[in-house]
């Protein structure tokens, strides 16, 4: 027997979709797409599965919503200049890319969900990431490689610049990545908010020593993406 969804008025509506978007975040966030269950997304939010269906299709669709808005918040709180000023340096520009993306992985709101959603999709990449990564990741990557541009002076070729950047970026997921690791073999390493800074402090100081050393030279034929 089918159910049928008689849609609410507009403000029932919205109050819906925002209650299947923060219930939809938890679940993912927890179990990963793959073992969420529409049905325990809908428990939680207290809404009927055929709101899901009249709000976001089907559970690809909620999730699609999920990951962009889980984006959304972290960047509004935690945006990738850090409000720094438009004539700030490169070496400004990259300790604020630095620092923000720290932020938005380890902070503890809704705005860090985004980190761990996409910490998930890294094992198992569902259908949604190529649109996530087209859409939104792309352009934060393109704006670190134009800060790395900057730093390693117009005679830098792309590889390098794409080398570098990358390696800004391990440095950071690495903490998060492998945290369960660095808090037994290192227990009192924190990540509170001055523990946070530090490391953003940090991770910029080592990234502009190698961008320093890497410029002028060209990237080893052997490496691959060559």
């Amino acid at each position: 027997m089918s159910i049928k969804f008689q849609p609410p008025d507009d403000a029932a509506q919205d109050a819906t979709r925002q209650h299947l978007l923060e219930a939809a975040g938890e679940v993912f966030a927890e179990v990963g797409f793959h073992s969420a269950t529409v049905r325990e997304i809908c428990q939680r939010a207290g809404a009927n599965v055929a709101a899901v269906n009249y709000h976001f299709r089907d559970k690809d669709g909620l999730y699609a919503a999920v990951l962009t808005e889980s984006l959304r918040l972290s960047l509004k709180k935690y945006p990738a200049d850090m409000g720094l000023p438009p004539k700030a340096t490169p070496e400004q520009r990259l300790h604020a890319f630095a620092r923000s993306f720290l932020w938005r992985i380890f902070s503890t709101g809704a705005e860090s969900r985004h980190g761990r959603l996409m910490a998930r999709e890294m094992v198992e990449p569902s259908a949604a990431l190529d649109p996530m990564v087209k859409e939104h990741i792309r352009p934060l990557s393109d704006l670190l490689m134009s800060i790395v541009s900057d730093l390693l002076g117009d005679k830098a070729d792309p590889q390098t610049i794409r080398l570098c950047a990358m390696s800004v970026v391990s440095q950071v997921v690495f903490y998060h990545h492998c945290r369960p690791v660095l808090s037994r073999l290192f227990p009192s390493v924190k990540f509170d908010p001055v523990s946070i800074d530090h490391l953003a402090d940090h991770i910029t100081r080592f990234s502009l020593a190698g961008i320093k050393s890497a410029a002028g030279k060209r990237a080893p034929a052997c490496l691959p993406g060559k």
